[in-house]
């Protein structure tokens, strides 16, 4: 059994790498090999015990990823199954920021307008840095980046780091070619009569009924809606479950990315369509990535 640390996964797991991991888990969700069991969560005291898990029934490989939210911070972990024997522990903060990145470069990869050359992002904490590099990887085009948060030293930081230009406010980023939402906050960050016509909106922060980052004009506008899973998403989608019981929209219209991967679906119709990704995280996910860094690894010593 490996045991490998969030400095192993730094080192060995590239945005392209995970970009391709989750593509292909995607793929593998539509054609039914892989199994998905929705996040469930274990109140602590002063915080939440997550667990969620797949399997691969094909490669006959599992994978359970568990993480603690407390007070005190954070701690993520995926232990991965082969053939029924325990085959790695990883430190899964990186891994996690970087496949939730890997999902939204999917969506861009299929939804975007061929001719996008902007991202706008919503948020400036890590996971928003994951975001542009796995987004970057599938639109190599990518002229400019925009961003925006509330905290002036933060927005700074970000924008060095990743080469991007600061917003003055929400609707900068908002009126970029593709848009990601990727914040904490409770209340919609992203007003549907900020986007540009053709703008892929990529909805990656909230995943608990309580929160929504897109307002309802977002999901009105839409031409195409579009989750990761439909049954993760009517447990803790907020972004669609408000929504729905508001009438605004029918689950009849959300569809699943993997539907677009696999070619059951075309996604986009126009390049004027505006499309909604709602992405809450999914153990498949998990289970490609960590699969493949155990494979860069190599055999344990």
């Amino acid at each position: 059994m490996q045991f490998l640390t969030e400095d192993e996964v730094a080192r060995l797991l590239t945005p392209a790498a995970a970009v391709a991991a989750v593509e292909d888990s995607f793929r593998r969700l539509a054609a039914g090999t892989i199994e998905n069991v929705p996040r469930y969560r274990v109140r602590l005291d002063g915080g939440v015990l997550a667990v969620m898990s797949a399997v691969d029934r094909e490669r006959g490989l599992a994978c359970v990823k568990t993480y603690a939210v407390t007070p005190e911070g954070m701690s993520f972990v995926v232990v991965l199954f082969d053939g029924g024997q325990t085959s790695a522990v990883i430190e899964a903060d990186t891994l996690g920021q970087l496949r939730t990145g890997a999902a939204s470069a999917v969506a861009a990869k299929y939804l975007a307008r061929p001719d996008a050359r902007t991202l706008g992002v919503i948020g400036c904490g890590k996971q928003a840095r994951t975001q542009v590099a796995c987004i970057r990887e599938v639109l190599p085009a990518l002229e400019q980046v925009v961003a925006y948060c509330r905290n002036e030293q933060h927005l700074g930081a970000f924008c060095r780091e990743v080469g991007a230009e600061p917003g003055e406010s929400h609707r900068d980023p908002a009126a970029q070619d593709v848009v990601v939402t990727i914040t904490t906050s409770r209340d919609p960050v992203l007003r549907g009569e900020w986007l540009q016509p053709g703008a892929l909106v990529c909805a990656a922060g909230a995943n608990i009924p309580q929160a929504r980052e897109l307002d309802n004009a977002v999901l009105e506008r839409a031409a195409f809606v579009c989750c990761d899973s439909l049954a993760d998403a009517k447990l803790e989608s907020g972004d669609l479950l408000e929504p729905v019981g508001q009438g605004v929209l029918d689950w009849l219209e959300v569809h699943e990315l993997q539907e677009v991967v696999a070619g059951e679906l075309p996604g986009r119709q126009s390049d004027e369509d505006i499309v909604v990704f709602k992405s809450n995280g999914l153990a498949a996910w998990d289970l490609a990535v960590a699969q493949r860094v155990v494979e860069l690894q190599g055999p344990a010593a």
